[in-house]
């Protein structure tokens, strides 16, 4: 015993003490800035480099939901565009994910369109079935992580389960291919009411690189609510967890 003692001394503290305020590395790409000044000329060259349409050409602004966060436009225009390293990028309304020319913002959950009965009966206990529908494994490999040693979500008493009939919501990962349709709805249908549902990544929010694909069906995310969005390409453990945290009002 004074052995393994020993042992898990040595290893230090392992997990991220504070999920709020851990500072991630500066080349991470999180919430992007696009200056006030940005010209209607430079609009349309950002807009013509995103290999997604993610950037209005009019307006300037980018969709985070349909951003893949390669960085192009920032590199084309360093002193318009900037991705900084904030990964509090998640929201519970589509369209808060559009990030306009107007400053530096941060990116909060909107309280008042917030369904009450997740504070009360999941803010303690919140347990989810995650479906990869036509997923990369990108997103799939860090809500893994997110119940890791380091992040440990866990301790907030939000957990993934195997079966949808122990789960209080879904997470859907992917952009849902044709053939995951008819699995993501009865895995849905068996989730016990009151129940959520979460997208994490560019492709479960828009269909990403994949949006046009004829092999793609969003008919089933197209016809219910979404609780929360939670961007990136593949979304980092922070982004989600937090993501959570403000939706439950932890």
């Amino acid at each position: 015993m004074l052995k393994e003692i020993k042992i898990l001394k040595s290893h230090g503290v392992q997990y991220v003490k504070d999920l709020r305020t851990q500072k991630v590395a500066e080349r991470f790409r999180g919430r992007p800035i696009i200056s006030n000044d940005i010209t209607d000329e430079e609009k349309k060259q950002a807009a013509a480099l995103c290999p997604v349409g993610a950037i209005d050409p009019t307006k300037g602004s980018i969709d985070l939901g349909r951003c893949v966060f390669c960085n192009e436009c920032a590199f084309a225009l360093p002193d318009k565009i900037h991705f900084t390293n904030d990964y509090r990028i998640a929201t519970n309304r589509r369209e808060d994910l559009i990030i306009q020319p107007r400053g530096d913002l941060p990116l909060r959950l909107k309280e008042s369109e917030i369904v009450p009965q997740i504070r009360t009966f999941f803010k303690g206990s919140l347990k989810l079935r995650q479906v990869s529908a036509g997923g990369d494994n990108s997103c799939e490999m860090e809500l893994n992580a997110a119940g890791n040693v380091n992040f440990d979500m866990g301790r907030y008493g939000i957990e993934f389960v195997a079966s949808p009939r122990h789960a209080d919501g879904i997470v859907i990962t992917g952009p849902v291919s044709k053939n995951m349709v008819t699995a993501l709805r009865i895995t849905y249908d068996a989730v016990p009411d009151p129940k959520i549902i979460i997208l994490v990544g560019t492709d479960a929010i828009s269909g990403g690189l994949f949006a046009d694909s004829p092999a793609i069906d969003r008919s089933f995310i197209e016809n219910h609510r979404i609780d929360l969005y939670v961007p990136g390409n593949p979304a980092h453990p922070l982004t989600f967890i937090n993501g959570l945290m403000d939706l439950l009002g932890i």
